[in-house]
């Protein structure tokens, strides 16, 4: 699915979104430009740098793709793109 982000995901941002990502069993990747990083790794969101604005894609492997999608976008994380 793609996103696009809301707010910058730093520090606090960035907790929430890993936290968020880890209530769900599903592998959870996050595509940025030619980065692919497990979205439950805090090291990994940050390396990536999200800024509002930009368009990412996250491939839910599982069964919970519309429930994290509906989520992020309840925590003001994201958008839909």
């Amino acid at each position: 699915m793609k996103l696009q982000v809301q707010k910058p995901i730093f520090a606090e941002s960035a907790s929430l979104f890993v936290n968020t990502m880890s209530e769900y069993e599903d592998t959870v990747l996050l595509k940025k430009d030619h980065w692919v990083v497990d979205a439950k790794s805090l090291l990994g969101v940050l390396a990536v740098s999200l800024q509002p604005g930009q368009t990412v894609e996250l491939d839910v492997q599982g069964t919970n793709e519309e429930a994290i999608k509906q989520s992020l976008i309840e925590k003001e994380l994201f958008k839909e793109a």
